[in-house]
């Protein structure tokens, strides 16, 4: 006998015979089937954690680790790097849940088909998606390193304060939001961190790069949506769009002279050099247009972050 435990609707054996080991695995995950997926919506679980993202941060902090250790050392840090990886993966799959919960009433008129307005995951499904997500990056961190850990529970507060008040303040969520992009290579130098620095020096100019140039793409894009941005108090609400627009090309600026720093050291090779011109290019002509033409200053920053990254490769491999 074991129906100590009965769901209305769900039949489950009350006498002999004794069920095998198997059929009572198949009865209870039949029940844990019928039981978890209609209410809390794994589908809508998905979207929520927007899988591609998640892809990419786990991508980013690969990228970082490559920058951050010699060729030689890659096999040494393999596991670190697949930690910290699938770490960055949960953070982003719970940040991304978490955006959904606190712009849930605006997505019921701009994104309707979203799980939340859609009705295929409840509020409370999210919330507890949001903080196993970010339980399982912390827990996962952990085995990457010490100051990986500490990133992730830096990042996590500074998501959640993003999302509660920080968002709609415009510069403040901004350099927050610049913050957490750098920070994904941070995380990466910080996982294979041991005894040497010259990883931290090297993901620490990516990041520095990244934050940088995120800052500069942010303030862009507010100048670009500073007629619909009424109910935020971004920078160039309150500085206007020529003040912000010059904020936005100091900032593109000092990631041009940041790029230049490996060369100075000499933590990266001749690759670099060569495919950091081109990124270069691409930042000075965002920054001199983030004013005039916000929608292409954005949109070339960002494939400049894409060739940026390309030479940081270049600079580990060649």
């Amino acid at each position: 006998m074991w129906n100590t435990w009965r769901e209305p609707g769900i039949r489950v054996p009350t006498g002999p015979p004794t069920p095998s080991c198997h059929s009572r695995y198949h009865e209870w995950a039949t029940i844990c089937t019928r039981l978890t997926v209609p209410r809390t919506g794994m589908a809508g679980l998905l979207r929520l954690a927007r899988p591609g993202n998640c892809v990419m941060s786990a991508v980013g902090v690969g990228i970082g680790g490559l920058v951050a250790v010699h060729s030689a050392a890659w096999g040494e840090f393999a596991w670190p790097l697949l930690w910290a990886g699938a770490a960055a993966a949960a953070f982003t799959a719970g940040g991304n849940a978490l955006n959904d919960v606190y712009d849930r009433e605006t997505d019921r008129v701009n994104h309707p088909e979203r799980p939340l307005p859609a009705g295929k995951v409840s509020v409370a499904a999210a919330k507890s998606f949001v903080v196993s997500a970010f339980t399982i990056a912390a827990s996962l961190a952990v085995f990457a390193s010490v100051w990986a850990f500490a990133i992730v529970l830096v990042n996590i507060a500074l998501m959640a304060s993003y999302e509660a008040a920080l968002k709609s303040r415009g510069a403040p969520g901004n350099l927050v939001i610049a913050y957490l992009v750098g920070s994904l290579f941070l995380f990466a130098g910080a996982s294979v961190f041991r005894s040497s620095i010259e990883p931290l020096v090297r993901t620490g100019i990516l990041a520095a790069l990244a934050f940088f140039t995120t800052i500069g793409r942010e303030i862009t894009k507010d100048i670009e949506d500073i007629r619909g941005d009424v109910d935020r108090q971004t920078l160039p609400h309150r500085i206007g769009s020529r003040r912000a627009g010059l904020v936005a090309a100091i900032s593109l600026f000092v990631g041009v002279a940041l790029s230049l720093v490996p060369l100075a050291l000499g933590v990266l090779s001749l690759g670099y050099a060569i495919l950091v011109v081109p990124a270069d290019g691409m930042f000075i002509y965002a920054a001199l247009h983030s004013a005039a033409n916000p929608a292409r200053s954005q949109r070339v920053a960002k494939y400049g972050m894409i060739v940026a990254l390309a030479a940081f490769l270049a600079g580990a491999f060649v």
